[in-house]
């Protein structure tokens, strides 16, 4: 800008300040025409200088005062910017004035806006009023017009029924015109096009008349003339059934016809009709009736034959049951194929079907099952060779379980609202009323039969043996006579079979539970009555021992041919009583194994099955534990026979094998014998061969007590047997062996009062070793064994020569 610029006013308008309004556009076009200058004369003093920092030029101190000015057109950009705020100053005022100019008239218009907007409500308001009063009215004028719409519809409906119920009576009148007489009828009745039609007002004519007679009670005489009409509708309801029949029974002709020629259309046309007659309930009956598997004796032939086949019942379960499951699934796909018929042909398909299977169930499974579940008698029971008790119980089961498995198909296919389930239930309720009488009956017979077939053995073996077993000298038991697990183990396999029928048969926990009780209990019996009889008749093993025994006993003053027969004889009784021991002690460990079979048998299956009844569980418990006791008696008693054969034997030994030399050895300067004596060794040798039957037949406090009771009759006869000896010193060294050999053997028996005794036996031993002057002493230090001790001193071969009595008066007076 020119200095002469600066003279011409600046002008500034408020249009320059509206729409897209920038101050930096506005000092850029004030300041544009002096900037230019001021930039060529800074670029030109800035060339080979370092560009401007912060706002002010690098130049030497000392040439910034004879420097050109920084900005030369500040004084004209200055006048400018004076212009500028005053035209900026006046524009202000202007707009100031215009605004409230503006505001003034934005104020009145404001209230004249308020002032329309107040009167729009109070038109909308009334508007909304007489909106409300039509809605109101036109409410009310619909009411109005529904009733009347209502009334009309009643009275069309009321003219209908009675234009319907005016040809009611027509119809009604030709009916009631004379009995049987059904000739005059209008051609509604005999056409048969119109036959549903036909149908519907028949059944319509007899409901009325029904109800009329019922109303007015019996009727008075015909003479009373027509004013009493109403009471003369018998012959109409007469003539009303007849015509219904005559229908009905056309109906189902023709619907026999349509069903051999397939024609499933006009069968379902005329079920639809015969739906108005009892609820088509003779249609549907009609329909299954004529059903060839009921109908059809080869049907009926076919199914025995596929079941039973050439043999019958003795064809066995097995085949029994292939052949169910053959039948049972054609009757499936027979029932299936007149599924698909029944939901075409009739309205009513679940109600067919409920009448089909229950017919299928109650006619043509039940002939077939008349023919295998025939009853036995208790009284006479079947012979076991022809299959007993237990092939009707097998077969029972094998019908019942195909029965049910049929009945789950006839579900799966359709049968209604019928209880099919329930239906197979009443169908074997006969035989489950009293399968539990037998199944017992059934557990008898078998045990009978098994103890028949082991008796026939044993006399089958002894005939061919030339002998009895009571002839036997040795005692032994055949095989066949001993228990026998493997026995035992079949008892539990039948009770497993008849528990298996339990299950089945029991529908309800508590009656599962009484059947289980009663079947286990046979089992109880079973294994109880042989494992007695089996530990009877190995004691009579014992017995006839100790009869052997006895029989050869003689006397001291005998010939040595006599001594010399009866010592063999003696050592054949002792050969059977060790045959008999061993024997017994196989009886009682198989009896053991067979009572732990069968506990295992409780725990595993019975008990659980016990527990829906209260109190039955704790009674199988104490019947088994009643068992048991008495088993253990039985044993017990062959257990005590065992010790008096063992302790017969060890006399027998004793007397016969121990000699007067053996304590009393002469004093010949030999150096003395320190082995166990003879006697000591065939009695040790005897116990060992003996005992190692009981070591494994016996177990925990049984073995225990039984060795216990040997440890302790070994000890009396041992003592009773030394009372007749008398001893020097070598001799009370030889018997300190022979005590500590006995010692030796029962500490196997793990019976620490037994190790005691054996070992006081050897203190005792004592008195016949040391110096008589000694004696005193010894009993100082065990105290225990004064009692004993005393009696064996009196054994002292010094015993009266020493004066021992004298010097041991005063222990003997003490005792």
């Amino acid at each position: 800008m020119s200095s002469s610029a600066n003279s011409i006013p600046l002008i500034l308008d408020v249009d320059d300040f509206k729409g897209d309004f920038s101050f930096d556009a506005l000092f850029g076009n004030l300041v544009n025409e002096h900037l230019p200058s001021f930039q060529e004369d800074d670029a030109d003093s800035t060339e080979g200088h370092d560009g401007l920092s912060n706002g002010h030029s690098r130049v030497p101190p000392s040439a910034q005062g004879s420097a050109a000015p920084l900005f030369p057109a500040v004084e004209d950009l200055l006048s400018l910017f004076k212009d500028s705020c005053r035209e900026l100053v006046d524009l202000r005022h202007k707009i100031d004035g215009r605004l409230h100019q503006l505001k003034k008239e934005v104020t009145v218009q404001d209230s004249k806006h308020r002032k329309t907007l107040s009167e729009l409500e109070k038109g909308v308001d009334g508007l909304f009023d007489s909106f409300a009063r039509l809605d109101s009215r036109i409410s009310s004028v619909g009411q109005t017009a529904a009733k009347i719409g209502d009334h009309l519809q009643s009275a069309e409906s009321q003219r209908e029924t009675a234009s319907q119920t005016i040809e009611l009576i027509k119809y009604l009148m030709e009916f009631n015109s004379s009995p049987g007489d059904l000739m005059e009828l209008s051609p509604l009745f005999s056409d048969d096009s119109r036959v549903a039609e036909a149908a519907a007002v028949a059944q319509k004519l007899r409901s009325f008349a029904e109800e009329d007679i019922g109303r007015h009670g019996v009727p008075v005489p015909s003479g009373m003339g027509t004013t009493n009409a109403s009471r003369g509708l018998e012959v109409a309801v007469a003539n009303l059934q007849d015509y219904c029949n005559e229908l009905e029974n056309r109906l189902l002709a023709r619907f026999d016809a349509a069903s051999q020629r397939r024609e499933l259309s006009t069968m379902a046309e005329c079920a639809k009709i015969l739906s108005q007659f009892n609820r088509g309930t003779s249609a549907m009956q009609h329909y299954v009736a004529t059903r060839p598997m009921f109908i059809d004796v080869e049907v009926m032939n076919a199914d025995i034959k596929l079941v039973l086949g050439d043999h019958g019942l003795q064809s066995g379960p097995t085949s029994i049951a292939r052949g169910l499951t053959a039948l049972y699934k054609e009757i499936t796909e027979t029932v299936r194929k007149e599924a698909a018929t029944i939901n075409t042909v009739f309205p009513s398909p679940n109600d067919v079907m409920s009448i089909l299977v229950q017919r299928v169930l109650e006619q043509r499974v039940t002939a077939i099952l008349d023919k295998l579940l025939v009853k036995p008698s208790l009284v006479n029971l079947p012979p076991v060779e022809e299959g007993g008790l237990l092939l009707y119980l097998r077969i029972l089961a094998v019908a019942f379980e195909k029965t049910q498995e049929l009945a789950k198909e006839l579900r799966s296919v359709g049968c209604g609202d019928l209880d099919v389930e329930g239906l197979t239930e009443s169908i074997f309720l006969v035989h489950k009323d009293e399968y539990p009488e037998y199944e017992q009956a059934s557990l008898r017979q078998l045990y009978q039969a098994k103890m028949e077939e082991l008796r026939a053995e044993s006399q089958q073996q002894s005939d061919s043996s030339g002998t009895t077993l009571r002839s036997k000298t040795t005692s032994a038991m055949p095989s066949h006579m001993q228990i026998s697990v493997t026995v035992a183990t079949e008892f539990v396999r039948w009770n497993e079979e008849a528990i298996s029928r339990c299950t089945l048969f029991s529908s309800q926990p508590a009656d599962l539970a009484n059947n289980v009780k009663l079947v286990f209990t046979c089992l109880l019996d079973q294994v109880s009555q042989y494992t007695t009889e089996g530990l009877e008749r190995a004691r009579e093993g014992l017995n006839e021992a100790a009869a052997l025994r006895e029989r050869f006993v003689i006397g001291a003053s005998v010939s040595r041919r006599v001594a010399a027969a009866a010592a063999s004889a003696a050592e054949a009784a002792a050969a059977a009583g060790e045959t008999s021991f061993k024997s017994f002690m196989v009886a009682v460990q198989r009896c053991a194994s067979s009572v732990a079979i069968v506990q295992q048998y409780f725990m595993n299956s019975i008990s659980r099955l016990l527990l829906p009844i209260d109190g039955a569980h704790v009674a199988s418990c104490d019947e088994m534990s009643t068992t048991m006791l008495n088993m253990e008696n039985t044993a017990y008693k062959g257990l005590q026979q065992c010790i008096d054969t063992i302790m017969a034997e060890v006399e027998r030994l004793l007397s016969a094998e121990q000699k007067t030399t053996d304590y009393r050895s002469p004093d010949d300067g030999n150096v003395p014998d320190h082995r166990p004596t003879n006697a000591c060794t065939r009695v040790v040798a005897y116990l060992s061969r003996v005992l190692d039957a009981a070591f494994n037949a016996l177990e925990g406090t049984n073995k225990q007590a039984f060795l216990t009771e040997v440890g302790n009759q070994l000890h009396r006869v041992l003592v009773s047997h030394w009372q007749k000896f008398t001893f020097n010193a070598s001799g009370g060294l030889r018997l300190k062996r022979d005590i500590t050999e006995y010692g030796e053997f029962v500490r196997s028996f793990n019976a620490p009062s037994i190790d005691e005794k054996f070992e006081l036996l050897g203190i005792v031993a004592n008195v016949f070793i040391v110096a008589p002057e000694s004696l005193a002493s010894l009993f100082e230090g065990t105290p225990s064994i004064k009692k004993d001790a005393l009696r064996f001193i009196q054994l002292r071969e010094d015993f009266k020569t020493a004066k021992i009595a004298s010097r041991l008066s005063n222990l003997t007076a003490e005792t």
